[in-house]
């Protein structure tokens, strides 16, 4: 379970990151022309930052991950 949403926050993650970057392209599409991609790049950058920290949190404390799971099912 703790492997899964680890993989699913990596996945998440890398919505919004170069090469990828879907939401990035997705933004792009809909935002005005003069909006560049450096624009939205830059925007992102928080978000990403977060994720990142919430991934290094769930890491090091799993119970965070498993805690909902274990109330649900057990």
């Amino acid at each position: 379970m703790w492997f899964t949403i680890l993989f699913a926050m990596c996945l998440q993650t890398s919505f919004l990151t170069p090469p990828v970057g879907f939401a990035l392209f997705y933004i792009k599409g809909v935002a005005p022309p003069e909006i560049k991609v450096t624009d939205i790049y830059k925007g992102v950058i928080p978000f990403i930052i977060i994720q990142l920290v919430a991934l290094a949190i769930v890491f090091l404390v799993p119970e965070i991950a498993t805690w909902l799971p274990s109330v649900a099912y057990d």
